[in-house]
């Protein structure tokens, strides 16, 4: 007669507050946006306490206190000039894109029936109806605007053999990962900016009283979203 063997079944607790195994998950998932909304730094009464206590207990301890927030605003100020340049770097790749599609445009229209939103976009880019300020915006309606006129391209093989589109598709697919690379450093330097000024006692007690809120991180467009979804081969 055969002996099986049973081992004792064993309940185990699961110590991690959120559990990838048991969930609740959601099977459908879930689809994220950047919410714009600048919060502003507020001290309370407990910050005002705190820099009484320090000049209390001594000249010393409340002018150490008093340089720390003269470098903390210097060092917020030197993070926002950071955050300029970087968005100006965005702003210079965004140009080159818009010179791209007014040079590119007007070839292809000699040869086939372009789009006519494509052509009012480069209509709008050439009046500078778009400001470089509004970056998100601008950004959207160049993809928009891209993802109309190289399809039509791509279906006339002797417009793709001209040189200067095909060299156009190229630098606007090299523009493409560069304008990538160039948010992702804005966006880690607003996280920077977001979280520093938040640091309690310090840089949150100098960001209140200069009134800084948070920034916005740069956001992809909605015909980005809704082409990452599509079908690609």
């Amino acid at each position: 007669m055969e002996n099986s063997t049973h081992s004792p079944s064993l309940t185990i607790t699961m110590p991690n507050e959120l559990d990838e195994l048991t969930g609740p998950t959601n099977q459908r998932g879930r689809d994220i946006n950047v919410i714009e909304k600048q919060i502003p730094v507020r001290v309370g009464a407990g910050s005002l306490l705190f820099e009484i206590a320090l000049w209390l207990l001594g000249i010393l301890p409340g002018l150490i206190f008093l340089f720390m927030k003269i470098s903390a605003r210097n060092y917020l100020l030197k993070l926002q000039q950071k955050i300029q340049a970087d968005a100006s770097q965005i702003d210079n790749y965004l140009e080159q894109r818009v010179m791209i599609l007014q040079n590119v445009a007007p070839l292809v229209a000699k040869a086939i029936d372009l789009d006519k939103d494509v052509m009012r976009a480069v209509a709008a880019y050439r009046g500078g109806s778009s400001p470089d300020s509004q970056r998100n915006a601008l950004s959207g309606q160049l993809d928009q605007a891209f993802g109309r006129l190289f399809p039509q391209v791509e279906a006339y093989p002797d417009l793709k053999a001209h040189a200067a589109i095909a060299d156009a598709m190229r630098q606007n697919s090299y523009l493409q990962k560069e304008i990538t690379a160039a948010r992702a450093l804005y966006n880690d330097t607003v996280s920077m900016w977001n979280a520093d000024i938040f640091a309690w006692p310090t840089k949150m007690i100098v960001a209140a009283s200069a009134g800084y809120t948070t920034r916005i991180p740069f956001t992809a467009s909605a015909e980005t979203k809704a082409q990452a979804r599509g079908t690609f081969f």
